[in-house]
């Protein structure tokens, strides 16, 4: 599990240091650094999965991303981290120089630890520049025959598993994290059309193979807690999804009280589409390392807060989640149950609303 979450000078993140529960939730006012926390989050991950620094020219490149307001520290970076209980790692990023690549960072240090603190006891691989080091199964340090660009990450040059297990840990654990945050409900998006009846454990990120997602759940996965929810949200409702033998197409039908027919996907509502896309997510019959969901209850009418809330708690319980939202009523349905950061902006910079500069997690950055 994910324990500590570490972020520097990325947009209004001036310098942010904070636990990460079973279940967090993420809230506070618009324009608090929400959208910012959980964008970095999700360049955290790119990073860390495969070094993807072209996340960062997606967002306009480094000097678009950094903090823009006062800075006390020499030299401009940004730094991103995270801490759990077996591997932990940081990147060190610093402004591009000259060059025909102006929107990536140069990346100054990489480090991967042991444990959720950095020490030098603890460190078992890093870069500085170009030179990568590995420490040997007797302790020793060696240093790689090849050597980094600068923007080319530690993650992106892993080649053989077995020379640098650590590193491969890292970015496997990485990779077992998912990220929701724009499920398309317009006329054309996919959910809208049949699927194929393939086996679809995980859910898509935009939500297109919605009705192979449902229908997977139902055949293998948790199909009596799917019928609950919709029963529960919909007042009575019932999710039906069928399969063409012919063609091997499925289809989503909702049965509603009083109509003489179920509704087909192309005519639900963006809000009912909305809300069987993240029970969808998160009744995943392969559920994540971390689950991060970013505003769940746009579109939704606040009387499914409730109904969305109890399918967050079950997830919960097989997987790390992290919910950003601004929903009060969804805060209140989950609070009692999660460990609670609201943002704040003080000055320009988020903070996390009444902790002080010093307190949080423990946590060193790797030095340059």
């Amino acid at each position: 599990m994910i324990r500590t979450v570490a972020i520097e000078s990325y947009r209004s993140l001036r310098d942010v240091v904070t636990e990460l529960e079973g279940l967090t939730v993420v809230t506070g006012a618009n324009g608090s650094g929400k959208t910012s926390f959980y964008r970095a989050l999700r360049l955290l991950a790119d990073l860390a999965r495969e070094g993807a620094i072209s996340t960062l020219a997606r967002e306009g490149g480094m000097r678009s991303a950094l903090y823009a307001g006062r800075r006390t520290e020499p030299g401009v970076t940004m730094r991103l981290g995270f801490a759990s209980d077996d591997l932990s790692y940081a990147i060190d990023l610093g402004l591009p120089q000259l060059g025909p690549f102006h929107l990536d960072p140069e990346i100054k240090v990489e480090a991967v630890w042991a444990g959720p603190v950095l020490r030098p006891a603890t460190l078992l691989a890093d870069r500085h520049g170009p030179r990568v080091r590995t420490r040997a199964a007797d302790g020793a340090w060696r240093t790689a025959p090849w050597r980094l660009g600068d923007h080319e990450s530690l993650m992106s040059a892993l080649a053989d598993p077995s020379e640098t297990p650590e590193l491969y840990a890292i970015r496997e654990q990485a990779r077992r994290w998912r990220f929701y945050d724009h499920f398309r409900t317009d006329a054309d998006a996919g959910a809208r059309r049949p699927g194929i009846a393939t086996f679809t454990p995980v859910l898509a990120p935009d939500g297109d193979d919605l009705a192979a997602a449902l229908l997977t759940i139902q055949r293998i996965g948790s199909a009596d807690v799917l019928e609950a929810t919709v029963a529960d949200a919909f007042d009575g409702a019932r999710l039906e999804v069928t399969e063409d033998g012919d063609d091997g197409a499925c289809r989503l039908g909702l049965h509603q009280r009083g109509l003489r027919r179920p509704l087909g996907a192309r005519e639900l509502s963006d809000g009912t589409l909305r809300y069987l896309l993240l029970a969808a997510a998160l009744l995943s019959p392969s559920p994540p390392g971390l689950l991060v969901l970013n505003e769940p209850e746009s579109s939704l009418h606040p009387s499914l807060m409730p109904a969305l809330a109890a399918l967050v708690l079950d997830a919960a319980q097989r997987s790390q989640v992290v919910v950003v939202t601004h929903s009060g009523e969804l805060v209140r349905c989950l609070r009692s149950d999660a460990h609670l950061l609201e943002l704040v902006r003080d000055g320009g910079a988020t903070t996390i609303a009444g902790r002080l500069p010093l307190e949080g997690p423990a946590w060193a950055w790797p030095q340059r």
